[in-house]
């Protein structure tokens, strides 16, 4: 069968359900010859399309030589072309990784930027990126991810669908590709970092897979069946792993706490920490530090570059790793109302005695007497310590909110407000006996901690 007869077969049978016939098709086009046959197969296919390509300038010369071929290309099959000039070497340099990482992550950023664009002036079509992915890059994937270590789920190597991704070219060896490329005079550029081995994925082309066809040689058809059927073994995995999951973890607000004592009792418990710890942005190699935690002191924790997994008494809490608050508000005055984070602080100045006792923790009555103007709220500190109402002798705010049973994160969510260098209230919780309204009391402050309005 014709290479575009395929190509067309395969998008009957994995794409036509999902793309609608009216959309657009933005190309990734490197100027290569997989990208380059793409070009021709999608056009010669009827589909509306345009290319994408970026100039990461890692190459000199050779990289403008590459954005005029694809600039040619696109008035040759008479389809708009994109192309945008990337800083790649410092931004990989800025943010201390690979050049590799820093052109995927730049590349499929633009491409989005160029979906949004396109989104805004005609809402009426779908968008979607294809870029060039073949089987062989499948191969070279999946045994990349197999020594790198990355579980089951990176061993179905490419998927087809991605998002608003497509690699319609999955099908096909690359030996049918340069095939194609030949029987129909289509022209091409050699990009010549393709042929050195500093790369992992190159000198897993170059070097290991020839190797191991010494021995087996029928590895990469063998590797490709493999792959199909670990997409399936994948799909039941990944259900039984989530129902179990999700009878162990409870929500609450933006945490999951994980009952200590549940989780211990799991079968295949590594496997099911690892599930249940990736999706924020933890590495296999952090499992048994999490799986510490278990028998660790209060208030340890494990780090991710977004997320801690903290201790508290019987529990794991995975939090949102917290940026530190160092903004204080000054209150200059009563009657002002004051948004800090999600909340609003209230202060008004009551001319009337109240009748009724309040007893709720977010409304509170002090004595104005006592109170100094400037006052300041702030988040609770080390050294800090207040009179707890009812009580003559200080406590340390901190060994306060312990009693409270508060976790790690809760505490570090605690408010105070100031006056005078002294601690009034610990908001939303207890108010400083100093401060209380008493029979002797005639002028009256009221606090009222609400939801903020935003």
């Amino acid at each position: 069968m014709e290479l575009i007869q395929s190509f067309q077969k395969y998008w009957q049978q994995h794409f036509v359900h999902i793309v609608p016939n009216n959309a657009h098709l933005l190309l990734a086009v490197s100027g290569g010859l997989d990208s380059v046959v793409l070009v021709d197969l999608v056009t010669k296919s009827g589909f509306n399309c345009s290319i994408a390509h970026c100039n990461f300038t890692l190459r000199a010369l050779e990289s403008d030589r590459d954005e005029q071929f694809v600039t040619a290309l696109g008035n040759q099959y008479n389809i708009q072309v994109h192309t945008k000039r990337f800083a790649t070497a410092q931004f990989a340099s800025d943010n201390k990784i690979s050049t590799q990482e820093a052109a995927r992550n730049m590349r499929y950023q633009w491409f989005q930027e160029l979906l949004d664009v396109a989104k805004q002036n005609d809402s009426s079509k779908n968008y979607y990126i294809l870029t060039a992915h073949h089987a062989d890059d499948n191969i070279e994937t999946v045994v990349f991810h197999f020594f790198r270590g990355t579980g089951i789920s990176g061993l179905h190597g490419i998927l087809p669908v991605n998002g608003q991704i497509i690699r319609p070219l999955l099908f096909s060896r690359r030996t049918e590709i340069a095939h194609y490329a030949g029987q129909n005079k289509i022209t091409w550029v050699e990009d010549s970092s393709n042929a050195t081995d500093k790369y992992s994925r190159n000198f897993i082309r170059h070097q290991v897979l020839p190797l191991v066809k010494n021995i087996f040689p029928s590895v990469e058809e063998n590797l490709l069946h493999n792959i199909n059927r670990i997409s399936e073994i994948e799909q039941i995995y990944q259900a039984s792993v989530q129902q179990i999951i999700a009878k162990l973890i409870v929500p609450k607000g933006a945490e999951l706490h994980v009952p200590i004592l549940k989780l211990q009792k799991q079968q295949s418990l590594s496997t099911i920490v690892f599930e249940l710890i990736k999706p924020y942005n933890y590495t296999a190699a952090q499992v048994p530090d999490v799986l510490s935690l278990c028998t660790s002191d209060n208030a340890k924790f494990v780090a991710s570059a977004t997320h801690r997994i903290i201790k508290n008494r019987n529990w794991l809490i995975i939090a949102p790793a917290q940026i530190p608050e160092s903004q204080t508000f000054i209150i200059e005055s009563e009657n002002e109302n004051i948004v800090f984070g999600n909340e609003n602080l209230q202060i008004h100045h009551l001319l009337n005695t109240p009748t009724e006792i309040i007893s709720d923790a977010n409304k509170v009555l002090l004595d104005a007497a006592h109170i100094q103007f400037p006052l300041l709220l702030r988040k609770a500190k080390t050294g800090d310590y207040f009179y707890p109402l009812g009580m003559t002798k200080k406590k340390k705010v901190s060994r306060f909110l312990i009693d409270q049973k508060l976790s790690t994160t809760q505490k570090e969510k605690v408010w105070v407000l100031e006056s005078n260098q002294r601690v009034v209230w610990i908001v939303g919780y207890r108010i400083d006996n100093r401060f209380k309204i008493s029979p002797h009391t005639k002028q009256i402050l009221q606090l009222q901690l609400k939801a903020a309005n935003i």
